[in-house]
Order: structure tokens, then sequence, then C-alpha cells
């Protein structure tokens, strides 16, 4: 019996990708983190259940801690693992970058994007078949919000 089962190699390499991420998280497991400017949010998927709790930690304007702690499914378990790959380390403003082109993504309705805004993506770019079903759109986002408001929460801590 084929594999194949109508998917394509290419959709095929993407849910190899999301189901690593989803066994084997990145950044999981909440971080104490000892910095000026500190933020955490939880956000739940009421639609499904899906719960994360996200932890940042600011450096100026680095994102020098980022933490994590959830349950749902393999979808949103594995995307806020390639947020954590992408954004831990780098500027806010690259950061921002990242999370404007993964909601791009999201929007596309399955469709690619342009080769820059895939390259910053990186593993990220697993998630294209996800724009095509609505009700997975905010299982795939709930990490990235929890992210975005994290931030917004750190920011505070800096005024």
């Amino acid at each position: 019996m084929s594999t194949t089962s109508g998917s394509s190699g290419l959709e095929q390499m993407y849910q190899q990708v999301i189901m690593d991420h989803a066994r084997a998280p990145h950044g999981r497991g909440l971080v104490d983190v000892d910095l000026p400017a500190t933020g955490e949010s939880h956000q739940v998927n009421t639609t499904c259940g899906d719960e994360i709790r996200l932890r940042v930690g600011l450096d100026g304007d680095r994102i020098s801690s980022l933490s994590w702690e959830g349950q749902g499914c393999s979808i949103s378990q594995a995307s806020v693992s390639v947020l954590h790959e992408l954004v831990e380390g780098e500027s806010l403003a690259e950061a921002d970058l990242t999370m404007d082109a993964f909601r791009e993504l999201m929007q596309s309705k399955g469709q690619p994007l342009d080769e820059t805004k895939e390259d910053l993506l990186g593993d990220a770019t697993a998630f294209v078949g996800v724009g095509k079903y609505p009700a997975r759109i905010k299982c795939a986002m709930l990490g990235w919000m929890a992210f975005k408001d994290a931030v917004i929460q750190a920011r505070k801590d800096e005024s």
C-alpha cells in the first residue's frame, strides 16, 4: 500500500516537521527570568481547549528568554516550539517581522509566501497547509498571541 495517500512529498515533509516539534518541543518548561523586563501570558483557545502559558525576558530590545508550557493538539504545541526557535535571541523588530510573516502565512489559505518570507519563517513554513482550515489557524496562532501579549506585559515593566 502506498503511504502517499494523495499527499505530495512536500506536504509529508511539512507534516513531519510539525510532528517532530510536537514530540520534542523546544523551549517547553517555564524558566524563571531574572531580567528587569519580563512578561507572561496565558492564552486558551476556547474552541478546542488548547492552552499556552508563555514567559519572555527582555534585555533591552532583545528577547533573551522565551519559555512556555501548554497542552493541546500537535499544531498548537509545534507552533509555539517553532516560535521559540525563531525569536529567542532576536531583536523585537526581527520578531515583529517574523510574526507578521507567520500571520500572513495563516491568511494565505494554503498558498506559499515569497522566498524572502519563507526564509524568515524557516520551519514555520510547515504550517502553510493549516491556512486552509480556519478552525486550525487559531491553534497555530495561540502561542504567537501569547508571545505578543507577554512582550506587551514585559514592556510595561520597563516604563
